[in-house]
Parts: C-alpha cells; structure tokens; sequence
C-alpha cells in the first residue's frame, strides 16, 4: 500500500485523506468538503428553483439532506422520477417511495434536470487531486453510516439489531471492517461498485478506531477503559472501549441532544442504568448497557458537534492534531489491522 485514499462520508461533510506512506502525515493531502448528501441536495434545488422536473438515477446514497430536496421538490407540485436503484435512497420499500409521488422510470422526461445519486463522486475526487499534481490511487477505503436494507421494518431498528448482533458476537473492533460487505449493507455495496476492491466500514466503527489512533485515548483503552463520544452532524455515537473490544454503546440524533443530557446519558451508560428504550422514546437508535458498571479512566469527545460538550473536563481527542479526520485515521488503521 503505497497511497490510499480514505473518505469518511458523514452527514454534513466528507472528510477526505490521501495517505501517502512516503510522506508524513502532515504533508499528505487532507480536505473537508461538504458530504455527498448535502452536494445533491444543493443540485436538486437548483432545479426545483427553475420549475423543471427532476430525474434521478445512480445508486443507493445517504439521506439526510438529498431526499429532504427530494420531498421538497414534490411539495412545489414537481414530478420526480427516479430510477429503481436511485429511490432506494428515499426508502427500502418501493411501494412507499411511489406514494410519495415519485415515478419509478428510466428515461428523464422531456426538460427534466437530472443528478445522479451516490456517495463517492470519483470524478470530482479525481479532478481536484489532479489539480494538487495527484492521481487517484487503486486503493480505497470508505466510511459511510449504513442502515441496511429494511424495507418492511424500521431503518433504525434494523440497524441497532445490527448492533446488538456485533456485541452478541463479542464487539470486537476487527469485525466492523468489511472487504466482503454483507448484502443488507447497501450503502456499503454500492460504493464497492464504483471503487470495486475497497475497504469498507461504518462512520461509527472508523471514529472509534480513529480516537484509538490518539496516544492518550489509546492508553486509557488498555489500561482500564475509556467511553468515546463521537458527536456527528447528524448523528451521536457513544462507546465503551477496553482492550479492543466495546463494552456497552448508544446511538442517538445529536439535534435532540444538549450537553447536559449527553452527560446524563454518558454517565448512565457506564454505570450500566442507561436502557434500550430511553434512547428509543428519546428518537435515539438505542442502547446495549455494559453487563456490568465500569469505572472508564478517560471519556473522550470527538465529531464537529463536539463543541457541545465544551467546558465538561471530557478529553477532546485529535490523532495527528486533527480532529477532523478521525474517521480517516480510523480507515488507515482498518487497512493495516485487516493485514491488507
């Protein structure tokens, strides 16, 4: 592995590394643009503004700020037509997405804006590294925050099922890399399709390793334990880490979080109270409480949120000085614990 290209794709931005073995971190190229999600809905506006209809087709992306544009252009009374593949960005039942009014087609209409959907644009990556004197490497590995597909069950309680499944098996680290992506991840799958042989994780999974790679966050994990907070744009992940493994975690939506109730829930978390239907009520994804309370020598904090969490005495982690690439040193560090 002489370069790799490691993308963290979140929800807000992209958060984009070219890692270079022959040179220092320092001096490999680092971005954050805006995320995918937020890219398309920009283009989906712009054609709602001009009255047109809008035609979508590609793959499966994240949600989030695409299909808010998506919705929004149906609310002006704007026909959307969209491919099979490309409306599973809206919702893993078809029979839901045409409810919605939208067409399912293959051909754009006559006068129809079009935007193409995924959540790796190798073009715009290839074009702005060229201009940094860069080719596009053959290695890649990508971070994106998938649900699975669950076209008759709740997206969130697929996905926690998910969770509860990895730390049924023992939570260990290791098992969140994915060269053989499972076929429920389709997110996952359909980046494999265009950047065909890459590295694949979670966003979650890439931030806990990525504060591993922070030297204080790491020797708390193996001398007793430390809780990572990772405070996304759009989503909050919580873990307890010792030696490898996680030990209890939590996923909420950082928009109904405040500092004092992530404080709430981070306490109750490692004393082992915090349950499985709070974070639910609340609108979280859920909680798996450790088996047993545990007493962690470090809580940390990272994400673009993290300033919420300002002024607690919690450890704002940076690997490399940072932050904002915590899933892209994670990814660095998915490539080489995978032996690959």
């Amino acid at each position: 592995m002489d370069k790799l290209l490691a993308l963290d794709i979140g929800g807000g931005t992209q958060d984009i590394l070219l890692f270079d073995q022959a040179k220092t971190l320092e001096n490999c190229i680092q971005l954050v643009l805006p995320s995918p999600t937020v890219l398309v809905a920009k283009k989906i506006a712009r054609i709602t503004e001009a009255g047109k209809p809008l035609f979508l087709d590609g793959s499966v992306m994240g949600g989030g700020p695409s299909t808010k544009a998506i919705r929004n252009h149906l609310k002006k009374g704007l026909p959307v037509i969209a491919t099979a593949r490309a409306a599973l960005t809206i919702h893993d039942n078809l029979e839901h997405v045409t409810k919605l009014g939208v067409i399912i087609g293959d051909e754009p209409p006559a006068g129809a804006g079009s935007v193409s959907l995924s959540d790796i644009d190798v073009e715009m990556l290839g074009r702005i590294l060229a201009e940094a004197g860069e080719e596009l490497p053959s290695n890649f590995a990508v971070a994106v925050q998938d649900h699975g597909y669950s076209p008759y069950e709740s997206n969130r309680s697929f996905r926690f099922r998910i969770w509860e499944e990895f730390m049924h098996s023992g939570g260990d680290l290791h098992a969140l890399i994915y060269r053989d992506v499972p076929d429920y991840f389709t997110r996952m799958r359909a980046v494999q399709d265009i950047v065909s042989g890459s590295l694949l994780m979670d966003t979650c999974g890439a931030a806990l390793l990525g504060a591993l790679t922070d030297k204080t966050v790491a020797a708390a994990a193996k001398q007793t334990a430390v809780a990572v907070v990772n405070l996304g744009n759009q989503h909050t992940f919580a873990a307890i880490i010792r030696n490898g493994k996680v030990l209890g975690l939590f996923e909420h939506h950082t928009g109904a979080l405040s500092a004092v109730k992530a404080k709430i829930y981070l306490k109750r978390l490692l004393a082992g109270t915090l349950t499985d239907i709070e974070i639910r009520q609340d609108g979280g994804h859920g909680c798996i409480a450790p088996v047993e309370p545990v007493a962690a020598r470090l809580i940390a904090v990272t994400g673009p949120r993290r300033e919420m969490l300002a002024g607690t005495g919690y450890y704002f982690a940076a690997p490399q000085g940072n932050m904002m690439l915590m899933g892209c040193y994670g990814l660095i560090a998915a490539r080489r614990l995978s032996g690959c």
